[in-house]
Parts: C-alpha cells; structure tokens; sequence
C-alpha cells in the first residue's frame, strides 16, 4: 500500500513538471498603436513676423514677372512697332466685263477712299481688267489691303458705291454669294418663276427683305449677293431660300415682321 502510494507521487511529480499544450492559440500581443497626444503643441504659435517673411518673396516675384498694364507678364508693344506693316503687299481684284463700264464711271468714287482713308496705292489695269491694290508708306492698317479687295469685289458683284463703302468703315460686314441651283435644281420658266418672287413687282419683296434684314441684296440672273452682318445674311437668306422653293411672298412677308420686332427690341 505505501509502495502504491509511492508510484502515485511519482506521477503526479511528471506530470505538474510537462507543460501544458493548450488546443486554442492565444492572440498576439498588439503593439500599443495609440499616439500620445503632448499638451505642449497647443502653446506652440507662429509669430506674425514670420509669415510676413514668408510671403514677402512670393509678392516680390510676382511683381518682379507681372509688368504694369499687361495681364500676361510682358511688355506691351511699341506703337512703332504696331504701325509697321509688310512693305510690298499686293492684290489683283478681278472685274467682270459688264462691269468695266461702271467702273470707269464710278472710279474717282472708287480710289478715294482707299486712298485717303486706307493709305493704298490704285491702279486701274484695263488690259488686265483688274484693280491693283499695294501698300505704301502711309498704310498703317494691316489689312487695309483686304479690306480694299472687299470693296473693290463688292462693286465688280454689283453692289452701289455707297453700300461697299460700308466695308471700308465697319469690320463685321461681309458678302455671301450662292446660286439659285444650290437651293433647288430648276429649269426653264420654273427658274424664272422662282426669280420673279425674289424680285417681285417692281422689286418690291427685294427691298422688303433688305429693310426687314437690313442688308443689300443684288440679284444677277441665277447669282444672289447678300452684303451685311453674319446674323443678318442668315436672316435674309432664309427668306430668299423659302421664295426658291415656293413659299408666297405673304408668309415670307410675316415672318420678316416677326424677325424685325425681334431685332427691335433686342436693340
């Protein structure tokens, strides 16, 4: 009995020595990932004289590379500079053969103002059946030269001497040329029909649409001349497009009062 007794010490000795296996694994130990928060940054502050320092670079620098009067930081130009054009510069504006005629009629009306007023040099080339126009000394505007071969364009198309002068004072006029054949393809007395409405009795719609778009219209055979502002060319071919293609001059007639009040009380 005590020999049994003495066994059982022993085992029980072994088995408080072996470690114990445990079936489930323990979590890692975390890292303390907390930040500590020093009361000290709160008295830190930054001094006015500091931040003026900072900032007084900056505001040099930018006033080093901004010039006064020029938003993009470069020097306006020179007026001499401005006032220069391309010595030399030349055009050849083409007249058609029935109007030759006028041309030499009108042609004291014609070179004055490209003269006096843009500083061009004219000449009539009979031989050639052209105006020639080239800059000189006392051209300063640098697109006199076209300006000069609008006008000149504008007479040889037709227009009176009066009207293409228009070109040579205001810069947003320009001329628009189509055919009756690029709205519809007619032949015969349907072509003449479709004339006579854009014409009208005596040239009444003709003027009627002018007054209403405030535009000049020259109307040469199949060929339509419209001189004016963008928006008022559209208006006014809008119109001879809808008489082209059969509308009565009536309704075209009330659409143009309506585009008119339109025009009025938007100016």
């Amino acid at each position: 009995m005590a020999h049994k007794s003495h066994r059982q010490k022993a085992l029980q000795s072994q088995l408080e020595a072996r470690p114990a296996v445990s079936l489930v694994s323990s979590p890692p130990p975390q890292a303390d990932t907390s930040m500590e928060i020093d009361d000290a940054d709160d008295d830190v502050l930054i001094s006015s004289s500091v931040g003026s320092a900072l900032a007084q670079p900056t505001a040099s620098s930018s006033s080093t590379t901004q010039q006064p009067g020029s938003s993009s930081g470069f020097a306006p130009l020179p007026a001499s500079a401005q006032s220069s054009v391309l010595k030399g510069e030349f055009r050849r504006v083409t007249v058609p053969p029935h109007r030759m005629a006028p041309l030499k009629r009108e042609w004291v009306n014609l070179y004055t103002p490209m003269v006096e007023q843009l500083g061009l040099q004219v000449r009539m080339n009979v031989k050639r059946r052209a105006v020639e126009l080239k800059t000189s000394g006392h051209t300063v505007d640098s697109g006199a030269v076209q300006k000069g071969a609008d006008f000149v364009k504008a007479f040889a198309l037709g227009f009176d001497v009066n009207d293409a002068l228009a070109l040579l004072r205001l810069d947003d006029l320009y001329l628009d040329s189509f055919e009756i054949k690029d709205v519809k393809n007619l032949h015969g007395d349907h072509l003449s029909r479709a004339i006579g409405r854009i014409a009208g009795e005596g040239g009444k719609t003709k003027f009627v649409i002018e007054n209403a778009s405030r535009t000049r219209i020259v109307l040469a055979e199949t060929h339509i001349h419209i001189l004016g502002s963008v928006q008022n060319i559209k208006i006014a071919r809008d119109a001879i497009v809808s008489l082209i293609l059969g509308s009565p001059p009536g309704k075209v007639y009330n659409h143009l009062k309506t585009v008119g009040a339109r025009m009025k009380q938007r100016f």
